[in-house]
């Protein structure tokens, strides 16, 4: 039986669930697998769990100049120290498996590269969806298809807060609160509800899934911060829902990437993903629709994750890397980045309550080529402001942002409340 000897840096939440999984399944792993996994070497700031004195070391060098260790497992999170740590790693042919999003979206291209020369392995399985096995599903299980379109929940911290918002009525802010008492958002949740999170993920995936390095000043990305209780009630009147989607369109060599709340009806498959589960949809040539779901986060099916690619690191002699254009600074000379998508909007503003506002409305619409397909007005004639909530046909993203500047301006609205993109 081969004993594959791991070091771990980070044990925090992701760190201790990898420790307590090896623990737990290692006599599992070893049945149907072949090998054992042991924890030779922990090296982390604090320690969320108790860890015999005899793995813990100081430095990453303990872990680079151990012969004995293969394979190092990098849940720190953030880019330094963890992308020295995981270079010098590399350089030394270790295999290393990480679940750092953020890192992983920033300098793949670098981390890759230093795989290659030394031949060791690079895994991420871990960086999107938590315990969902998204990247080996499109890279193993999808390899006959063309994938033209992610759409996908892929954060649980604002899934869990719109979940909350839409089945209580309760205000962004409050539910925020109670989500960082629960331990759901950080004490600064900027990165999660920001859509920073995203952003990253759907890097990463999009670029696994549309065979092209898609880096992230290319995404759109707007958070939930915004999100009114109104505009979950009128929601609620038009049949659909708020979810904060991460989306990936491919047309040829034309790709759109946008992370932002997005309005889908309430029989749309994401629709009944709640609190802090994720879910993902995929559209293959071949396949049609795939849809994956599950635990998007936590200690235990983010360690699923990463004791996979662990196992995998493990057992494979000859490790596979990217063979798309993934190259620091390049990326595919043919690729358009398309910022001008098209889709519905929903538009809520307070405007003046009198004879002809609607009309100049249409009017600032229809000159942006901008046609409506539904209308709500709330108030009663004694007001002097009233909302009106209008749902468009689908529209180009210029044109709208254009239309609600022109709007902005008009005398007969006072504010506009949000815009909210629809997808059908």
């Amino acid at each position: 039986m081969k004993e594959i000897k791991i070091g771990i840096m980070g044990m925090g939440t992701v760190g201790s669930g990898v420790y307590r999984v090896i623990e737990k399944e290692g006599a599992y792993i070893e049945h149907k697998e072949g090998i054992t996994l042991t924890v030779k070497s922990v090296l982390a700031l604090n320690y969320s769990i108790p860890i015999p004195d005899e793995k813990k070391v100081s430095s990453i060098d303990d872990l680079i100049n151990d012969d004995e260790i293969e394979v190092i497992v990098e849940v720190m999170g953030g880019i330094e120290p963890a992308k020295t740590f995981i270079t010098k790693a590399l350089r030394a042919g270790k295999s290393v498996v990480s679940a750092n999003k953020q890192l992983i979206a920033n300098h793949w291209a670098e981390l890759e590269e230093e795989a290659k020369k030394s031949g060791a392995g690079f895994y991420f399985e871990a960086s999107v969806g938590g315990g969902i096995p998204i990247l080996r599903t499109v890279t193993e299980s999808m390899q006959a298809n063309t994938i033209t379109s992610v759409v996908s929940i892929i954060n649980g911290t604002t899934n869990y807060i719109l979940t909350k918002m839409t089945g209580e009525g309760a205000s962004y802010e409050d539910v925020l609160k109670d989500a960082q008492a629960l331990g759901y958002a950080e004490a600064d949740p900027t990165s999660d509800v920001d859509g920073f999170d995203c952003m990253y993920k759907l890097s990463i995936l999009a670029s696994m899934a549309f065979h092209c390095r898609l880096p992230i000043e290319h995404i759109y990305r707007e958070g939930i911060r915004n999100i009114s209780k109104d505009d979950i009630n009128y929601a609620k009147q038009l049949g659909m829902v708020i979810k904060l989607l991460a989306i990936a369109k491919r047309d040829g060599e034309c790709v759109e990437l946008r992370v932002h709340p997005t309005m889908i009806s309430a029989s749309h498959p994401l629709a009944n993903v709640n609190d802090s589960f994720n879910a993902i949809m995929l559209h293959g040539s071949a396949v049609d629709d795939v849809m994956l779901y599950g635990r998007g986060a936590g200690d235990f099916p983010t360690a699923s994750a990463v004791v996979s690619d662990v196992i995998v690191a493990s057992k494979t002699e000859s490790h596979k890397y990217m063979t798309f254009m993934n190259r620091i600074g390049k990326l595919s000379p043919t690729l358009i980045f398309n910022k001008d998508w098209k889709t519905s909007y929903y538009l809520n503003m307070s405007v003046k309550n009198v004879p002809g506002t609607l009309a100049k409305i249409c009017a600032i619409l229809g000159e942006k080529n901008i046609s409506i397909d539904s209308v709500i007005q709330n108030g009663g004639n004694a007001k002097e402001y009233t909302d009106i909530v209008i749902v468009t046909e689908d529209a180009y993203e210029l044109s709208m942002q254009a239309a609600v500047e022109e709007l902005k301006n008009s005398d007969v609205i006072k504010n506009i409340n949000s815009l909210i993109r629809v997808e059908r």
